[in-house]
């Protein structure tokens, strides 16, 4: 993009790069190097003592500093001044003088041409104000290290609430960093989303499985039910797609001899955005030999609970007016049983002709239609009438086959597999299979599906093409019996955190192009 010429250009942004230019004529780099910080914020407001630290009057003080930041308030008082500079841990206050800068640097460079945003170091001591605040003052050395050339949007701070000038959602996603750059807050929700992130590795590596990395790109994409991305390898001629799922090659580890394996990264699926789907987004797998979804119920628990415990220092958490307690034991309901709760309608081993009825005239649900098939009216009953009635934690359990190709099926139902999802809060948070092992069966779930996914994409495509064939070659050598466990990290984020929609968890949530 070109810059940005003179007509298109704010008062302000104008004024800024004529600073910029008075900074260059006057030999002063507006972007130099680097910055040697010693200190932060935070931990200065915490560790100055007044005894130890607290110089006479005039004098030096003990508590030397060396700090970076950006200025985000400037009070200029005549020879002196007080600026608030933010790093990443908070904000402090600086106090400069004449007499320790130089009347020209004061009064030429300081006061002329330094504006809120730009970003300083500051060489100095630490000492507390009449009015009672720990301040740094400059006293050793004062640095420009980035001139800001568009201002910060302004931020107006009462005893009751922080207000912003942009509350525009859209410029905020489109424009995170400047987000970042004004709101405390969401820097917090993203260290909790990676503090999050650590907690689950840390647990997981406690438990003896083994992270990996598995391809991104890949020549037949499965896993799940979803349209993928798709692209091209020019050297070898060839389609790729996205991954949609991490499966198919974390269950290829276990053929290979490892007992647990985990994948946390990014998944893709080119489907519409809302506020709970982003085509890109975060998923862990993880995959365990010799286990079972019942046993898996029972790590997730305990997986969730150390994660919530980690980030709030107790098993519970607010979310949209509802206290969620992760720290009891969690609710197991079977899929039939949680539409029967929900419905009155006993659905099990119903046909789909019966299953529409209730769908389309008990319930009246307008996304149905007599031509959808069983499983797809099932799935449409379970979103609408149960799962945003799901709050608490809540596994629900033993799915019907048709909504889960690559579950084992259930040891003791007809008709079912061995299948949990999470819902917590409404929202669905982690999916688990008791997984299939069985080669001859897992082809033909794989065929069945490979018919579905060419008949919604276009009716000319083979659906053989659309089948893994390694994958089942790996099942071939023999796969031990397993439980599978996903997920969705950005989701959980969103409950942990408190945000109301995908993109206040994802920094750079994909938009529409900007007009």
């Amino acid at each position: 993009m070109s810059p940005a010429s003179s007509s298109e250009l704010s008062e302000q942004e104008q004024r800024r790069r004529e600073e910029r230019e008075a900074l260059e004529q006057r030999g002063i780099d507006p972007y130099p190097y680097a910055w040697d910080v010693d200190a932060h914020a935070t931990e200065i407001l915490d560790t100055f003592d007044d005894d130890l630290h607290q110089p006479e009057d005039g004098e030096v003080g003990a508590y030397k500093v060396s700090i970076a930041g950006r200025i985000t308030g400037l009070r200029v008082m005549g020879g002196s001044a007080f600026f608030d500079l933010r790093d990443e841990s908070g904000t402090i206050q600086v106090y400069v003088r004449s007499q320790d800068l130089g009347e020209d640097f004061y009064d030429e460079v300081f006061t002329e041409l330094f504006d809120i945003g730009d970003i300083v170091g500051v060489d100095g001591f630490v000492f507390r104000t009449g009015m009672g605040e720990v301040t740094v003052r400059a006293a050793a050395d004062f640095q420009l290290l980035a001139k800001a050339l568009r201002p910060l949007p302004v931020v107006k701070e009462t005893e009751e609430e922080t207000y912003y000038e942009v509350t525009d959602k859209e410029f905020r996603y489109r424009q995170r960093y400047v987000d970042l750059a004004v709101n405390a807050d969401v820097r917090e929700v993203f260290r909790q989303r990676s503090e999050l992130i650590s907690t689950m590795r840390d647990f997981l590596d406690e438990q003896g499985c083994l992270e990996v990395e598995t391809p991104v790109l890949q020549p037949v994409y499965g896993g799940a039910s979803a349209r993928p991305f798709k692209t091209h390898h020019n050297a070898l001629d060839m389609p790729l797609y996205l991954r949609i799922a991490d499966e198919l090659y974390l269950k290829r580890l276990l053929v290979g001899g490892f007992e647990g394996v985990y994948e946390i990264g990014k998944d893709f699926r080119n489907e519409g955005l809302s506020r709970f789907h982003n085509p890109e987004f975060t998923m862990m797998e993880c995959y365990v030999a010799y286990k079972d979804y019942r046993w898996m119920m029972d790590l997730t628990e305990e997986l969730l609970r150390t994660v919530t415990t980690a980030l709030h220092d107790e098993p519970t958490v607010e979310f949209e007016g509802h206290e969620i307690d992760l720290g009891g034991d969690w609710r197991r309901l079977p899929f039939f049983e949680a539409i029967e709760e929900a419905t009155g309608a006993d659905l099990y081993q119903a046909d789909a002709d019966q299953v529409y009825d209730v769908a389309a005239n008990d319930l009246e649900l307008d996304e149905v239609d007599p031509d959808m098939e069983l499983g797809a009216l099932l799935d449409e009953i379970f979103s609408e009438a149960v799962e945003p009635e799901l709050i608490q934690p809540t596994f629900v359990t033993d799915y019907p086959i048709e909504l889960s190709p690559l579950a084992k099926k259930h040891r003791e139902k007809e008709g079912l597999v061995e299948r949990f999802e999470l819902v917590v809060a409404g929202r669905e948070v982690a999916n688990a299979f008791s997984e299939l092992n069985d080669p001859q069966d897992q082809r033909e779930r794989f065929e069945a599906q490979a018919r579905q996914r060419a008949a919604e994409v276009d009716d000319d495509v083979d659906p053989e093409t659309l089948i893994d064939e390694d994958s089942l070659r790996a099942l071939e050598y023999g796969m031990p019996p397993a439980a599978g466990l996903g997920i969705g990290i950005d989701r959980l984020t969103m409950i942990l955190t408190g945000q109301e929609s995908i993109r206040d968890v994802i920094l750079f949530p994909l938009l529409r192009p900007e007009q």
